[in-house]
């Protein structure tokens, strides 16, 4: 079938060859599940292209950057050319978990809650969530760190509300990072580009996309000097 107008874009050649290069002398499903994850930890930093949500999965790998929807997005694709079960869980977060990253002035200016995404893939027979590959291994060392060192449960990508969180590759209660900041289940699709055609899928108004290119830049130089710190 065609992923022409899928995000998930699994018949991409770049998402191809990537994943034989991944899964080469993989002998289970769930090691070809922890490849896959790997690359989506690392090899994609986290952080933010200049477009927002609506990135193919093959787009993700030429920017090098994602966050939470399109890092869903690019392990549906690659596990679906490996032949492993997936799909995209979205709900609402809370826009909290943000703090350290989007520049402060803007938390007055925006809902409390906003998009976000895991993934879901199946395996032995049962859909197994995970999310806890959204942040680099480097940041997400460093994010740790200054969250703990900080009285607030939520921020810097992390979510401690749970009283745990973990970047290596568990599913569910064992390596959610962001799960315990989400405050309202949307369900899971087939492709996120589904569920960005609905009325669920909050939306920016007109002065919030005006200003997202700068918002986007300053989150990102945010990111990269807390990567860089010295813990």
């Amino acid at each position: 079938m065609s992923t022409a107008n899928q995000l998930s874009d699994s018949d991409h050649p770049t998402l191809i060859n990537l994943v034989s290069r991944l899964t080469y002398g993989k002998k289970s499903p769930q090691e070809v599940v922890e490849s896959i994850f790997l690359y989506a930890r690392d090899q994609i930093k986290f952080g933010f292209p200049r477009v927002w949500d609506e990135v193919k999965a093959s787009e993700t790998i030429y920017y090098g950057l994602g966050y939470c929807n399109t890092k869903a997005t690019l392990m549906v694709a690659l596990c679906r050319v490996a032949g492993i079960p997936a799909r995209v869980h979205f709900g609402l977060i809370d826009i909290r978990i943000m703090h350290g990253i989007l520049p402060s002035i803007v938390f007055p200016f925006m809902p409390k809650v906003g998009g976000h995404s895991w993934t879901e893939v199946q395996l032995d027979g049962e859909w197994k969530p995970i999310d806890s590959y959204i942040n680099d291994k480097p940041f997400y060392d460093r994010a740790l760190n200054k969250l703990q060192a900080s009285s607030r449960p939520l921020g810097y990508s992390i979510s401690l509300e749970s009283g745990k969180s973990s970047c290596e590759f568990n599913f569910g209660e064992q390596g959610f990072v962001h799960m315990g900041a989400v405050r309202e289940d949307h369900g899971t699709w087939e492709d996120a580009s589904d569920y960005f055609a609905t009325e669920q899928y909050p939306r920016f108004a007109s002065w919030q996309k005006a200003l997202l290119p700068m918002i986007l830049f300053m989150a990102n130089r945010n990111v990269t000097r807390l990567r860089q710190r010295t813990m």
